[in-house]
């Protein structure tokens, strides 16, 4: 019989989340390829495990996949775990599992926690139809046209970010996003959990910590029904809410305005100068 290739999920916080299959497994696999040792360590100290472990990421995969390979040819079962959560969800680890899967060799997932879905049904949107879009781009250009797809996802979107630039990430997201609800939960399953909901620009006026494990789920782009547009009044009055305590520019406020109401930047700016003319 061929030997497998066990992708073993891991919890993503709390270790009581993990299943009892999956601790057999891990005590009875030869090897677990582990994303980081150390934390892995941790872990199965903890169940009292003491299978041995090898590192397995990104900035040795080339040098690990044809030993980890070779195990799997001599009849030896692997064990893959990344740090936390499900293996291979914006981990490394598919280039192995796609490997072991050309030669032959079965692959076994064991299911458990993930940050994925944990943070999708805590969000309270529609779960019917999904898409999980990993972590956004770094590079300025490439962020603004990953932010404006997701402007008009009709789907519910997951995705992932830094501790470092959550906050960078919310104010692109109110631009990009006007009122539309999402949910920014910090610490899933561990003793710090939060789960914040709302419009992007209404969470950046809460204090949210850089730190800690980030999932973003952004709530499906819906149409707007054609309707009147408000008067200047109450354009410049969301405006006005936009650029309190200095969250978001001129520039950012008049375009996240534009989107909330589905109007023409020009529209909007124009009618935040007459309104400033006659408000007193």
């Amino acid at each position: 019989m061929p030997a497998s290739l066990y992708i073993v999920s891991t919890p993503i916080g709390n270790l009581e989340d993990i299943t009892l299959r999956a601790l057999r497994v891990l005590k009875e696999v030869p090897t677990i390829a582990a994303e980081d040792t150390r934390r892995t360590a941790t872990l199965l100290r903890h169940f009292g495990i003491q299978t041995p472990t090898t590192s397995f990421h990104e900035h040795n995969e080339r040098e690990k996949l044809p030993l980890l390979l070779a195990k799997l040819a001599g009849g030896h079962d692997v064990a893959l775990v990344s740090d936390a959560g499900t293996p291979a969800v914006s981990d490394p680890g598919y280039r192995l599992i796609g490997a072991a899967i050309r030669e032959g060799h079965r692959v076994i997932a064991i299911p458990g926690a993930s940050a994925v879905l944990a943070a999708l049904v805590s969000s309270g949107f529609p779960t019917d139809s999904f898409v999980f879009l990993g972590f956004p781009p770094i590079r300025s250009t490439s962020r603004h046209e990953w932010f404006g797809a997701l402007a008009h996802e009709p789907r519910t979107a997951v995705f992932f970010e830094a501790p470092h630039r959550i906050l960078a990430t919310l104010k692109e997201a109110a631009i990009k996003l006007g009122n539309r609800p999402i949910a920014v939960c910090r610490e899933l399953t561990k003793l710090h959990e939060e789960v914040r909901r709302g419009p992007a620009a209404e969470l950046l006026g809460h204090t949210t910590k850089e730190r800690g494990e980030f999932t973003v789920v952004v709530s499906p782009y819906e149409e707007p029904a054609r309707q009147q547009p408000p008067d200047d009044s109450v354009f410049l009055s969301v405006f006005c809410e936009m650029t309190k305590n200095e969250e978001l520019s001129r520039r950012q406020a008049i375009a996240a305005t534009a989107r909330r109401f589905g109007v023409p930047v020009k529209q909007v700016y124009e009618a935040v100068e007459r309104a400033k003319k006659v408000t007193p």
